[in-house]
């Protein structure tokens, strides 16, 4: 069961209008790495998770994500005024301006629609949250494009809110990673020659040595 609140989970402002910016955010509303696939691959994944924390931390999650596309939606409607008037658009999408009187749609920045083809779950919790981090990261740096292309105070305030919640969720899968080593697919990792084999394939010169695998962990992030 989900419940709305009637309040943003963080104000959002915009200095002016600026419809080409709105069409450049429209990729962190129905993009590849916007809030809407992270919202719904985190919850796609947590139907069949078992253990109860981790199913737990993936749909809080996934509800804060659905948060972060209602700011999104709402900065991409500050944005993009009052009237229709696909003039001023200079790059990305015009189709608010002629199809949907400035209702953002789940579209990316070219107006493609959002597909369920960005979800990514696959049943094994290290693959998913593995998944998920890059997600994560991801999400961050479309963000960090966008923060370095506009400098309406109110937008870029909104931007660094949502980049260091993408930080947070990073963060926290990180953790939950390290909670679960040696299960799934994190077992048996290197268990013959054939694991611990570097092809120099870019010869002269070689970089890397053999491979000594280990299941995939982090640092603790509450120990930096």
């Amino acid at each position: 069961m989900f419940k709305h609140e009637k309040h943003l989970l963080h104000e959002v402002k915009v200095d002016r209008p600026n419809p080409t910016y709105a069409a450049m955010l429209q990729e962190q509303l129905g993009g590849a790495n916007g809030e809407l696939k992270a919202a719904l691959q985190y919850l796609a994944q947590s139907f069949r998770i078992k253990d109860k924390e981790i199913k737990d931390l993936f749909l809080d999650i996934a509800a804060e994500e659905l948060g972060h596309m209602e700011m999104v939606a709402t900065m991409i409607n500050m944005l993009n005024g009052h009237d229709v008037e696909g003039q001023v658009v200079m790059s990305g999408t015009i189709e608010p301006q002629v199809l949907s009187g400035l209702t953002p749609m789940l579209t990316n920045a070219s107006g493609a629609p959002f597909t369920g083809n960005y979800i990514s779950a696959t049943g094994d919790l290290a693959a998913d949250i593995l998944s998920n981090v890059a997600a994560e990261q991801g999400a961050k740096v479309v963000y960090e494009y966008l923060y370095r292309q506009i400098n309406d105070k109110g937008v870029r305030e909104t931007i660094d809110f949502l980049l260091n919640r993408e930080e947070a969720h990073n963060a926290l899968f990180r953790e939950a990673l390290n909670k679960i080593q040696g299960k799934g697919s994190g077992k048996d990792y290197g268990v013959d020659e054939d694991a611990r084999l570097y092809f120099d394939l870019s010869a002269p010169g070689q970089y890397f040595k053999d491979p000594q695998p280990t299941s995939p962990g982090f640092q603790n992030p509450r120990q930096h």
